[in-house]
């Protein structure tokens, strides 16, 4: 029933530098499909004070007409400039995010998230591209799930080895502390 094998395999109307997508070809002829990729720059992005997509952030998708509902798929992929947050030690971190939604002319419902409404017959890939990534960042980066961060009293690495501070005493104990120190006049 419907062409499978139909692909334009690169959108040569998607622009690199805007990431804009011209589905017009595709809008109206169920079974075809646009593949796009291209790269894009997130260096200005400020997440806590970094900024970690230093290098250009790579995106690759599929927008396919089934039925004449076009399903957009996109995976947005980097490495970053991380930095751990319990030892603060610097690691090339990669990231990838996957995106699906649908494109539509119109929509009834405007409160859908899952739907993007086209603009002419175009898709700002780019931007949600953008908004796909932000949204998939991590709140807090570990250089391991086993990272052990610094000792709250001297400052030391403790996933180098253990520091030279003794065990601060928990407060919660010290009258029982004091008791057992206390001199037995027996």
């Amino acid at each position: 029933m419907f062409d499978k094998g139909a692909e334009i395999p690169y959108n040569k109307q998607c622009c690199p530098d805007a990431g804009i997508l011209d589905v017009r070809p595709i809008l109206h002829a169920p079974g075809k499909s646009i593949s796009f990729r291209f790269s894009r720059d997130f260096s200005g992005l400020d997440f806590g004070g970094r900024k970690p997509a230093a290098r250009p952030v790579e995106v690759e998708g599929t927008v396919r007409n089934r039925a004449d509902a076009l399903e957009l798929e996109m995976t947005v992929s980097a490495t970053l400039d991380a930095v751990c947050d319990r030892c603060g030690k610097r690691f090339p971190l990669p990231k990838t995010t996957e995106f699906r939604c649908l494109l539509a002319e119109s929509a009834e419902d405007y409160d859908n998230d899952e739907i993007v409404l086209l603009q002419d017959g175009k898709a700002d890939v780019g931007e949600l591209a953008r908004a796909a990534f932000v949204l998939d960042m991590d709140a807090k980066t570990l250089c391991s799930e086993d990272c052990k961060g610094l000792c709250p009293r001297c400052g030391a690495n403790l996933n180098e080895g253990p520091c030279s501070c003794k065990p601060e005493a928990d407060p919660r104990w010290a009258a029982l502390s004091a008791l057992l120190d206390a001199p037995n006049d027996e």
